[in-house]
């Protein structure tokens, strides 16, 4: 009985293993690839793109006949209830109270969120890349100028800043990304403004010094490259800290203007409902953690492969 039990287990083992080996292998593909946060974002760069061809409803269009309409799901909802019964197609996601489809709100939604981190976070990196290489290169009074100018900004709260700039100017998409420029490429300078003095004593750099290069292409063609890794690792951890950042500042009504359609400003319709109307406010938040969560699994798998040190770590 012991000999038997002994033949069996090994090949019980054996098929079991045989069994797991592709799911070890695909977990390991999972781990060491930024999988899900690739998928997630194709997702949502999809809903952007084709917004106007996925969503059934102008995000804007008001039936108040709908109001406060819950999810398909909630089939004796529309089947049944007096108010819902009247509805002719029932609403994905549900229905704000004005009637405004939630689904088509939260895809147009994705478009803005998506454009307005995506343009900031592009243009804040070139102007705190520029700022940054320029005064760790040359140092003296334009550096002391800089360095000081980003000491105040940063000693300055944002959302005063974000206040000030929608009682006197207004509120629109572009001033938005103004804002969020500005407090990208700020937050960048420190970090490449140290590289560069670092790069800049360097014996390759010293080297093209003496062999007559310009101080234009020391900067961009000896320098630049040695802080192309980290700008690369600092935008894209960025990003999802711009998306909060504007949904935010919208749901505070200082961001983007309320008659488009954004993450932020969902949710604050549907802070007053969310005892009865809960998808009103879930979906946005949703669709913001989903964003921020993939843009940060991408930015910590950029920095791995990126960081020579962390990738020996890995190996």
């Amino acid at each position: 009985m012991t000999e038997q039990t002994e033949s069996i287990h090994p090949a019980g083992t054996g098929t079991l293993n045989l069994l797991l080996r592709p799911l070890s292998r695909s977990w390991h593909f999972v781990r060491r690839w930024p999988v899900i946060p690739v998928v997630v974002l194709l997702v949502l760069a999809v809903f952007a793109i084709f917004s106007p061809l996925i969503a059934p409803h102008d995000p804007n269009d008001q039936a108040l006949r709908s109001s406060l309409a819950k999810p398909f799901w909630y089939t004796e909802y529309y089947e049944n209830d007096r108010v819902g019964s009247k509805i002719k197609e029932p609403h994905i996601l549900g229905a704000d109270k004005y009637g405004r489809d939630v689904f088509s709100r939260v895809v147009y939604g994705a478009r803005i969120s998506l454009s307005v981190a995506l343009v900031s976070m592009i243009s804040g990196t070139i102007l705190g890349a520029w700022a940054g290489i320029t005064t760790g290169f040359y140092g003296g009074l334009f550096d002391e100028l800089m360095t000081r100018f980003v000491d105040v900004w940063n000693a300055l709260p944002f959302l005063l800043i974000a206040l000030v700039v929608s009682i006197t100017i207004g509120q629109g998409v572009f001033i938005m990304m103004i804002l969020l420029i500005m407090l990208t490429w700020v937050g960048l300078v420190r970090n490449v403004r140290a590289e560069v003095l670092s790069l800049k004593t360097r014996d390759y750099v010293l080297a093209a010094r003496v062999a007559g290069a310009s101080d234009i292409r020391l900067m961009y063609k000896h320098i630049f490259p040695g802080v192309s890794n980290l700008l690369l690792v600092l935008a894209s951890l960025r990003v999802g800290g711009l998306i909060l950042t504007e949904a935010s500042l919208s749901f505070l009504g200082v961001g983007i203007p309320a008659n488009v359609p954004s993450w932020g400003q969902m949710i604050s319709d549907g802070r007053d409902t969310l005892d009865d109307a809960w998808w009103v406010s879930f979906f946005p938040g949703l669709g913001i953690f989903l964003t921020v969560m993939a843009m940060n699994f991408l930015g910590d798998w950029i920095r791995d492969r990126t960081d020579p040190r962390l990738r020996q770590l890995r190996d």
